[in-house]
């Protein structure tokens, strides 16, 4: 598992696998990113981080 911390963007990225790159992301209603490649899922976003 890979963590990532953008303070200036305030972006928490989890990648569950070496990072890679998304085929699809859907977003929660709570502003979370899931990152799918094919119907896998890969990693996490999560937008405004400091604040949850």
């Amino acid at each position: 598992m890979w963590i990532d911390y953008d303070e200036e963007a305030d972006v928490l990225y989890i990648s569950f696998r070496r990072p890679q790159k998304a085929t699809d992301t859907k977003m929660t209603k709570e502003g979370i990113l899931l990152r799918f490649k094919d119907n896998e899922l890969v990693g996490i976003t999560i937008l405004d981080a400091s604040k949850r």
